[in-house]
């Protein structure tokens, strides 16, 4: 079984990205809470770097649960902007991640994180670790700030952006030879028939959002081809849920539940 594996082995814990589908992250990170499993090292990129993050901290499973329900209301984390580049200021974001991790650098996690975003200028992938003087928050800024919906996040005087731009899925950044890699935007993460909605705008909104999650998958295949290191691959069937489904964090968390056992 997977478990007895990662029970003897040194492993890196990658989460993808993926929106409210990486609330299932949450199942995986309590299967292997209740079996005593602890990753050597957490990767990130967006919603698996906010929930990695909260797992590196030492946060248990049922704490970041309830951080997470937070999300379920959007007034809780939405505002509006009327100008910059994005259509939700971080303003609310801001709060609750300082809420949360308060003053805590990158290089204060009971567990090594490293959180991927994307330099906006160039499109180079940055990868935030222990050696980066910088606050957890403020790279959580960055590794979330999807394009057109965020703000992206400035540090020093770089732009940066969701890490999905580039790896969604950071496998390449593990340095553990034993790879636990979650992918919520996986091969379960879209249907193969066609939307067939009364309304073309519905046909719409879903093709587009089906097109992402094909790119995204594409990627993550190009980058697990060329892996030389061992990685467990669990893919939760995301595909009846959208990527703004906060308000279904029990439903999705289930999803990640019983899958360490494949």
């Amino acid at each position: 079984m997977m478990s007895n594996t990662l029970h003897d082995t040194p492993f890196s814990l990658v989460l993808a990205g993926g929106g409210a589908l990486g609330i299932a992250h949450l199942g995986v990170l309590h299967d292997l809470e209740s079996k005593g499993i602890k990753p050597a090292e957490i990767i990130g990129t967006s919603m698996g770097g906010i929930i990695g993050a909260c797992a590196a901290i030492g946060l248990s499973e049922a704490e970041i649960y309830r951080h997470i329900e937070n999300f379920s209301g959007l007034l809780n984390w939405v505002k509006f902007s009327w100008n910059g580049n994005a259509v939700v200021s971080n303003g609310k974001i801001k709060r609750i991640f300082a809420d949360i991790f308060g003053d805590k650098k990158m290089c204060d996690t009971a567990i090594p994180l490293k959180l991927i975003a994307t330099n906006l200028h160039t499109g180079e992938k940055r990868v935030f670790t222990s050696s980066d003087d910088l606050l957890i928050r403020d790279a959580l800024l960055c590794t979330m700030a999807i394009p057109g919906i965020f703000d992206e996040h400035i540090i020093g005087e770089t732009a940066y952006a969701d890490g999905f731009l580039c790896e969604n899925l950071g496998v390449n950044e593990a340095t553990h030879e034993m790879i636990l890699a979650v992918d919520v935007l996986g091969k379960h993460s879209f249907r193969h028939d066609l939307p067939d909605n009364f309304f073309k705008t519905n046909n719409v909104l879903e093709m587009f959002e089906k097109s992402m999650r094909l790119l995204i998958y594409n990627q993550t295949q190009v980058h697990l081809r060329n892996l030389e290191k061992k990685c467990i691959l669990i893919e939760p069937d995301t595909k009846k849920y959208k990527t703004f489904h906060f308000h279904k964090t029990s439903e999705i968390r289930a999803l990640g539940m019983g899958l360490l056992e494949g």
